[in-house]
């Protein structure tokens, strides 16, 4: 939130007060009148009392003007007549989304478990055979196709030696392989160190390729498309990425390409991320599970069932022919990995999520960077929805039922129902109710949907249970964000389009505590974070009226919870986690 729209909003606050004592000392408003509520609650009533009390046609007992009873009547009914029906909607639309959230999500953790408990891999539907053989003529360097490695990198000081070195080191024949560097940096210093590693792996016999733009068109995307123009890049057949963070081991390309050689209908294979840098702080380990979620019960469900997931961006290698018949890469949205993958999948092409090779990165080290990166990826989502919506209907080389499972599984459900109903319901809805006692909250769809999301979470991540309690919280107040930028994305806001690359540490990270709360900035704004403490307030308020008030519902010490983690988040309060190692 900007500086100016907290002034008005305070400015907002004073003038209400004021207006308020101005009416108290011209005596308009009378607190010295008992309070009568009676008559039925209804929109049509409320409305005609409302006019009548200001017009004087009402059976006020007062004939000088408002009275603080007429003013708690005028509430009453407006509670009763407009607010609760138009929450109780809401409600309900919540309650169907939560349903269709908690199907999704047994779905797939009961595909995934079952994948696990069966032992099932890759190998056993896509034919996998190891490229040299026994046979000494096969082993030749002419058995082994033509591969291009793409590491896009903009600004990467702490990273650029570790993705480089990684990729140099992958065990391939070298007269096979090149390793093209794509470098956006705007820092003159950073390109220079990125080049002078290029020409350092090049005097060693490295096939390495040191490319760069006059500018930054289409970020991501435009990188990796320019370097797909190259006469070089249009010789190999196929494509791995990393980005600038990763580092695949050298048996990396030894482990994908055969399934991409022996099984021409399939366009990508991809692998699994760890990190490096997962038990830095609590913020990394709910970031894991996050992760981890998204890797052994998305992916694994999607590829074992109807062979699509979304590529990663990174940490896979796609077939050439594919991308271009596909139309290459775009920057249309932030997440030109998904984009890219939605329309290969159009084409008939089949992905191969292989969750046994797993490549090295690096989690978001502070909670302002996780935040832009979830927002560019929510956002990017939304967007790509609103996009390719009708062109998947109008696909005709994809079934029905992998339509069906892109449409309303892939976008609808995951980027659309669930940062909105767990946004609205959780963090808005349900801490208005306790100041709305007319409205109804089924306790099925507070209690026992959540407890069914929880269960399935945690039987993919039993050795990090303990964790759990901070994640719910923590991805509380993420759902924020989700949300916010899922609208940008959908009505195409200002910020729909925005990129920002996040920060990395390197080798650092060891060395580098994250701080419990950020001094290294002035400016207040950008030490505190005002959505996140003003959200804090509205839910410490909920809190503390359902505990003064605690009418036919008690959730103060769930609100209080709730309203905790968004102030520790809202100061930044992530803090190293050696005691939950």
């Amino acid at each position: 939130m900007e500086a100016g729209e907290i002034g008005g909003a305070l400015l907002f606050v004073l003038a209400a007060a004021a207006a308020l004592a101005t009416a108290v000392s011209t005596g308009a408003v009378d607190f010295s009148r008992p309070l009568t509520v009676g008559g039925r609650l209804d929109f049509q009533d409320t409305i005609s009392w409302f006019i009548g009390v200001f017009d004087g046609s009402s059976s006020s007992e007062s004939a000088g003007g408002v009275s603080l009873a007429d003013v708690y009547e005028l509430w009453v009914r407006v509670r009763g007549g407009v607010i609760a029906p138009v929450l109780q909607v809401a409600v309900w639309v919540c309650m169907v989304m939560s349903v269709m959230l908690a199907v999704e999500a047994v779905y797939n953790s009961v595909v995934s478990l079952g994948v696990k408990v069966i032992g099932w891999r890759p190998e056993w539907r896509f034919k996998w055979e190891p490229i040299a053989g026994d046979d000494e003529e096969k082993g030749t360097d002419a058995h082994y196709p033509m591969v291009l490695v793409q590491i896009p990198m903009y600004n990467e000081l702490e990273v650029y030696k570790l993705s480089i070195g990684a990729a140099c080191e992958l065990e391939w024949p070298k007269d096979r392989i090149i390793v093209q560097v794509l470098d956006d940096s705007t820092d003159p210093y950073i390109k220079n160190l990125v080049e002078l590693e290029c020409e350092e792996w090049a005097s060693k016999g490295m096939n390495i390729k040191y490319t760069t733009r006059s500018g930054r068109k289409g970020f991501k995307a435009g990188a990796l498309k320019k370097g797909m123009e190259y006469d070089y890049a249009k010789q190999c057949e196929y494509v791995a990425i990393f980005d600038a963070d990763f580092q695949p081991e050298q048996d990396f390309l030894l482990r994908t390409v055969p399934f991409l050689v022996h099984n021409p209908k399939v366009a990508l294979v991809q692998a699994r991320w760890t990190f490096v840098n997962d038990t830095a702080s609590l913020l990394t380990r709910v970031q894991k599970m996050f992760f981890d979620y998204h890797f052994k019960v998305e992916q694994e469900a999607g590829s074992a069932t109807f062979s699509f997931f979304s590529f990663n961006g990174t940490a896979g290698v796609w077939r050439a022919a594919a991308i271009k018949e596909a139309g290459g890469w775009k920057d249309r949205t932030t997440v030109e990995d998904m984009d890219l993958a939605v329309r290969a999948t159009l084409k008939g092409w089949k992905f191969i999520y292989v969750g046994d090779i797993r490549v090295k990165s690096e989690l978001p080290s502070t909670y302002k960077d996780y935040c832009r990166q979830q927002f560019r990826w929510s956002c990017g989502g939304a967007h790509l929805f609103r996009q390719v919506a009708k062109d998947i209907l109008a696909a005709k080389d994809v079934s029905v039922v992998k339509k069906f499972h892109m449409l309303y599984s892939f976008f609808l459900v995951r980027r659309v129902v669930a940062p909105t109903v767990t946004c609205i319901l959780y963090n808005i809805i349900l801490p208005i109710s306790v100041m709305i006692p007319e409205l109804f909250i089924p306790v099925w769809g507070i209690a026992y949907i959540p407890m069914v999301l929880l269960v399935v979470t945690a039987i993919r991540h039993p050795k990090n249970i303990h964790i759990l309690p901070f994640w719910i919280l923590f991805e509380n107040v993420m759902t924020m964000h989700r949300l916010r930028a899922a609208l940008a994305g959908l009505f195409e806001l200002s910020e729909f389009n925005e990129w920002a690359v996040t920060k990395k540490v390197g080798n650092n990270f060891e060395d580098t505590d994250v701080p419990l709360l950020q001094k290294t900035r002035k400016r207040i704004r950008d030490r505190v974070n005002f959505r996140e403490m003003l959200f804090a307030a509205f839910l410490f308020f909920c809190a503390s009226y359902n505990l003064v008030f605690p009418g036919k519902t008690s959730y103060y010490f769930n609100l209080y919870l709730q309203g905790l983690a968004f102030v520790f988040l809202g100061l930044n309060f992530t803090g190293t986690c050696t005691w939950c190692q």
